[in-house]
């Protein structure tokens, strides 16, 4: 029999919602239906300890590293650097981007499942640590190399973003408690603590030369710093306070205004910054961007951060009613893989190649789901 937990709602005098605290895992679907990715990650984070028999779990893992979309990337990597930049989700022109970068090429390797001794991660962690030390050899500004060479508030906001890259990376791959990414994650949370105390956090875009500019003594949570801290639970006991405002933060409604990093002369359109919650979702609780809203609610529940954010809560009710008897995500007229409109979530999902079959296409979100009732401790019921 579900539990419900009642659960705050957006709209004045709306019926509370509801999730359960128990789940159904479809084993036995997910094992003839998912790729080798997402059964690999089922065994080792969703099952219980010892569960698969070790010679399946070592077929299974050959099978991994043969996935093509693991072999592909992995073939992309150039001395440590995927298409020659730190930040990019997309080719972008103006910031001589021309694939994806590092940050969501390594984290799209981590979600894929290969284990952390991989030798690519090794060539990738060493840049990364170069990034969170203080060297500053103009080749470690990558993408905006050329832009920061007569532009010094550029270069440190780039070192800045690329430093929350890579301990978000570094800290989802297993490093947290490696001296380093603690450094780099408490200075990180400290600038961003001093910001939502401050008055900027009140009013954080002003109006300047007639546009909209983020407030210069603004530090805004970005989506690598809220992961980071996600993938860091000791660091969330020892800053339990900052957590909490950083969950009041990223819940409150986000603005609809149209604005810029405004660095030296040069306007830099924001991604990754967080003003208020990133997700929309229809009144049904359909979200607009379902691959973001699925990687926004497992960090929120890694964080113990899901009952601060109603709309979080509106869609994965949603989400979850939308799966049959067996736990298998079951939407109407699921026609193709669902994409992501902001790309924020594309290392994350789909880790599915194939989407000509209705189950490849459930696939992704049925593990999801399991996934985020593992990760909030509710009673799971394997089929």
């Amino acid at each position: 029999m579900l539990t419900p937990v009642s659960l705050p709602f957006l709209r004045r005098g709306a019926v509370p919602l509801e999730l359960p605290t128990n789940h159904h895992v479809p084993v036995s679907w997910i094992r003839e239906h998912s790729c080798a990715p997402i059964r690999w990650r089922t065994v080792n984070e969703i099952l219980p300890p010892d569960s698969a028999v070790a010679a399946d779990v070592s077929a299974l893992r050959e099978e991994l590293l043969q996935y093509k979309r693991i072999t592909q990337t992995v073939r992309k990597q150039r001395k440590g650097v995927w298409g020659g930049n730190i930040l990019g989700i997309t080719p972008a022109k103006a910031q001589d981007i021309k694939d994806v970068g590092t940050v969501a090429s390594y984290r799209h390797l981590v979600e894929l499942g290969l284990p952390s001794d991989d030798r690519v991660f090794r060539a990738a962690n060493r840049i990364f640590y170069r990034l969170l030390s203080r060297d500053d050899d103009p080749a470690l500004l990558f993408e905006y190399k050329k832009g920061a060479k007569a532009n010094s508030e550029l270069a440190e906001w780039a070192r800045q973003q690329f430093q929350e890259g890579a301990v978000a990376a570094l800290a989802q791959a297993g490093h947290m408690e490696d001296p380093r990414v603690r450094g780099g994650a408490h200075k990180i949370a400290t600038a961003i603590s001093t910001f939502l105390r401050s008055e900027a956090a009140e009013k954080p875009i002003i109006r300047r030369a007639g546009k909209n500019i983020l407030h210069p003594d603004a530090y805004p949570p970005t989506m690598y710093s809220v992961a980071m801290l996600a993938y860091m639970p000791s660091m969330q006991r020892e800053r339990a306070g900052f957590a909490d405002r950083l969950g009041a933060f990223v819940s409150q409604l986000a603005t609809k205004r149209t604005y810029v990093i405004q660095l030296g002369r040069r306007g830099i359109k924001p991604s990754h910054l967080l003003l208020g919650d990133p997700l929309q979702a229809s009144a049904a609780g359909v979200p607009k961007d379902l691959p973001l809203a699925l990687h926004w609610i497992e960090l929120l529940v890694r964080l113990n951060l899901l009952d601060s954010s109603p709309m979080a809560q509106r869609i994965l009710t949603r989400l979850l009613k939308e799966c049959n008897a067996a736990g298998v995500w079951s939407p109407k007229n699921l026609r193709a893989l669902p994409r992501s409109p902001s790309k924020l979530a594309d290392f994350a999902f789909p880790l599915e190649l194939d989407g000509t079959t209705i189950e490849r296409r459930q696939s992704d979100v049925t593990f999801r789901l399991a996934l985020i009732a593992k990760l909030a401790g509710w009673d799971l019921e394997y089929n």
